[in-house]
């Protein structure tokens, strides 16, 4: 397969803990670049040295963080990605994946936490300025399901109770919902193969793959 010229595409992968995303992306990851593009990925957060250390700080299961707190640590480690990894990679021309950008911010720390969603938005711009994903994959997982996909190890965030990934769920869906053109809602109960059967599909539509 070759690809149309295309001077960069962005693509996230979202959804709550134990839906599979990471699985998806790697799989993307693989299938874009045997398909002859050039292509970076990388992880909210985390994926620079000091996105990385942010991260420990998130979700060692030790930390108690307010809310507010919460945000605005994860708000700093997406400015970095972005300014470090992000839009160099784009600006180069590249097709770039990421696990999980400011659409999880909003549905965990806007919608889980009860956060004002409208101040969560303002905070992503400040972040990451005007960009915003090409594609977004949303992949939609039952609560008991994303549970019995999950480690034996939950860290700080996978130990919240079952009420905050309900709505955290239903976050995503909302946000989904009002941005159709840009998030594609996945059912993720199937097998890795299926699901990543229709991830396919609209990758070859929407990058242009022949």
């Amino acid at each position: 397969m070759t690809p149309k010229n295309k001077p960069s595409f962005f693509i996230t992968f979202e959804g709550i803990d134990g839906c599979g995303k990471t699985t998806q992306m790697e799989l993307a990851f693989e299938y874009l670049t045997a398909s002859g593009l050039t292509v970076y990925k990388f992880r909210e957060p985390g994926s620079t040295r000091v996105a990385e250390k942010i991260r420990e700080i998130l979700l060692h299961k030790d930390n108690s963080l307010s809310d507010i707190t919460e945000l605005f640590l994860y708000e700093a480690a997406r400015a970095e990605i972005t300014e470090k990894e992000i839009h160099p990679a784009l600006k180069k021309g590249h097709t770039v994946l990421c696990d999980r950008f400011y659409d999880s911010t909003t549905a965990y720390q806007g919608y889980g936490r009860g956060l004002d969603i409208k101040l969560v938005k303002k905070l992503h711009r400040i972040a990451v300025g005007d960009l915003t994903p090409d594609l977004t994959f949303l992949f939609d997982l039952d609560l008991k399901t994303a549970l019995s996909r999950r480690g034996t190890s939950p860290d700080r965030l996978e130990s919240q109770p079952k009420a905050f990934f309900e709505r955290v769920r239903q976050g995503f869906l909302k946000i989904a919902g009002e941005e159709r053109q840009r998030i594609v809602v996945i059912d993720a109960a199937g097998s890795v193969e299926d699901v990543f059967g229709e991830v396919k599909q609209h990758l070859v539509g929407r990058l242009g793959l022949q």
